[in-house]
C-alpha cells in the first residue's frame, strides 16, 4: 500500500497561500520599482530644467523657480510614496517569509512520516520473511524426519530380507 500522508490537504492549502503571497510580494516590489521610476523621470526633470533655466531668459526665471519648487515638491511626494511601497513590500515579505516556514514544518513532518511508514513496511516485510523461514525450517525438519523415517524403515526392511536369505 503506497504511503498516504494524512495532512496533505493542509500542505496543499499552505502552498497554495504561500504561492499567493509570492505574487503579492511581486505586485509590491513592482510597486516599488514603478515608484522609484518616477523619482528617477522626476529627477532628470528637474536637471533639464536647471539646465534650461541658465540659457533662459530674464523674464522667466520666476516660472522656471515656480516648477523647480513644484517639482521638489513632487520629488517628495515621490520618495514619500516609495518609502511608503516600501514599508509594504517588507511587510509582504515577512509574511511571505512566515508562509514558507509553515510549509517547510508540514514538509519536514511529511517527510518524518514517510520514513517511519517506510520503516514500519520494512519490519513488517522482515516479519513475514521470518516468518516464512520457520515455515520452510519446519517444512524441512518434517520432511527429515520423515526421511530419516524411511531410511529406518528401510533399515528394518533390509534386515528382515537378509534374515531371510
Amino acid at each position: 500500500m503506497p504511503f498516504v500522508y494524512r495532512l496533505q490537504k493542509i500542505l496543499d492549502f499552505r502552498i497554495r497561500k504561500k504561492e499567493e503571497q509570492l505574487l503579492v510580494v511581486q505586485k509590491a516590489q513592482q510597486d516599488v520599482y514603478i515608484a522609484e521610476e518616477k523619482i528617477r523621470q522626476n529627477e532628470a526633470e528637474i536637471q533639464q530644467t536647471i539646465q534650461d533655466r541658465k540659457t533662459a531668459d530674464f523674464k522667466m526665471m520666476e516660472y522656471y523657480d515656480k516648477y523647480l519648487h513644484h517639482l521638489w515638491d513632487k520629488a517628495d511626494a515621490l520618495e514619500q510614496e516609495r518609502q511608503r511601497l516600501q514599508a509594504i513590500l517588507e511587510e509582504e515579505q515577512r509574511k511571505l517569509v512566515k508562509l514558507e516556514q509553515a510549509v517547510k514544518v508540514v514538509e519536514k513532518h511529511k517527510e518524518k512520516q514517510r520514513e517511519a511508514y517506510l520503516e514500519e513496511q520494512k519490519a513488517i516485510e522482515l516479519k513475514q520473511f521470518s516468518e516464512i523461514g520457520v515455515q520452510r525450517f519446519f517444512i524441512h525438519s518434517r520432511e527429515e524426519a520423515e526421511e530419516q523415517e524411511l531410511a529406518e524403515q528401510l533399515k528394518k526392511l533390509d534386515m528382515e530380507l537378509k534374515n531371510e536369505y
